[in-house]
């Protein structure tokens, strides 16, 4: 007898009077919402201006969208284009289907043709926005619990997720697998935002530590799941993908650090550098409170000298 589990929703909508909303996509407007408004949090404190993550994020955000529908299309392509299969389906992306990897790459596209825009450096713009884009992955990966899809191998532990009979899928209970990602993304962020504090990581080696930490969460993560998927050598094609990111943004790490101490000092064109305002503020006060020395006789240019009263 199974005493506790994780129930799945009935539905994946969520009705808003005659309005179905669909779980997975409210996940995604969710998670994107809070990645800007805390990556706008971070860039004001670099010294950039209200408002500029957004308007970027104007270019990042559907980029993203189409590179992580890409991602996963390509990547299970069975899914849409083999017999008995329609390649319509390809289009509905509210049914799920996004890879975070194609949505990365391409959404760095959108960001570095917003950031060449505003004549703003990309690696400062990804380290601002890092964490964030860690808490919206965090959300984001609750879409898959209103879908009851990518859950893991079947497992008797209390927080099991119970999956009901469907299309690709047996009822049972399950190892949840976007639960566990979501809390490592969340360990995630909370680790780039102590890092970052501590060490002051610029030039994107912020973006970097977030891309390294994702990753050796995924590799096993990925490697409990039971979903079809491609493999490559025993292991399936996005543990592998894990493997070689993480190496990459590793090596990201040691390299930029060695060629490019410290952070940027200037993240937006007319805006103050880090710490400027405070100190111009404190300079300015100091130099308030100072009294005026008064002029000496001696130093006023209307004051005849000793030489010139005896003349």
């Amino acid at each position: 007898m199974d005493l506790a589990y994780i129930p799945s929703p009935s539905s994946g909508a969520i009705h808003l009077g005659p309005l179905p909303l669909r779980g997975y996509a409210l996940c995604i407007i969710i998670g994107v919402f809070v990645a800007v408004w805390y990556g706008n949090k971070r860039w004001i404190a670099r010294g950039g201006k209200a408002g500029t993550v957004a308007d970027i994020a104007v270019w990042a955000v559907p980029f993203g969208l189409v590179g992580g529908r890409l991602y996963h299309v390509v990547t299970d392509y069975q899914l849409y284009f083999s017999e008995g299969k329609n390649w319509v389906d390809a289009f509905k992306i509210w049914e799920g289907g996004l890879g975070i990897w194609g949505a990365i790459s391409l959404g760095a596209v959108g960001a570095w043709i917003g950031c060449r825009r505003r004549g703003i450096p990309l690696p400062a713009y990804a380290d601002a926005l890092a964490p964030g884009i860690a808490f919206a992955q965090a959300i984001g990966r609750w879409g898959n619990w209103f879908n009851q899809e990518l859950y893991g191998k079947p497992t008797d532990l209390p927080w099991a997720l119970k999956i009901s009979e469907g299309t690709n899928r047996e009822a049972g209970l399950y190892h949840p697998t976007f639960l566990y990602e979501s809390l490592w993304c969340i360990g995630v962020a909370v680790l780039v935002i102590w890092a970052d504090r501590r060490f002051k990581l610029g030039h994107g080696r912020a973006f970097a530590l977030y891309v390294a930490g994702y990753c050796a969460g995924r590799g096993w993560i990925e490697y409990m799941r039971v979903d079809e998927a491609h493999e490559v050598l025993g292991l399936r094609l996005n543990v592998w993908t894990a493997i070689v990111v993480f190496v990459l943004a590793v090596a990201y790490i040691v390299i930029s650090s060695r060629l490019r101490p410290g952070r940027e000092e200037v993240v937006e064109p007319d805006a103050k550098p880090e710490g400027a305002l405070a100190s111009a503020d404190a300079e300015g006060d100091a130099e308030g409170d100072a009294d005026p020395k008064p002029e000496s006789p001696a130093q006023s240019p209307s004051s005849p000298t000793p030489t010139e009263a005896q003349k």
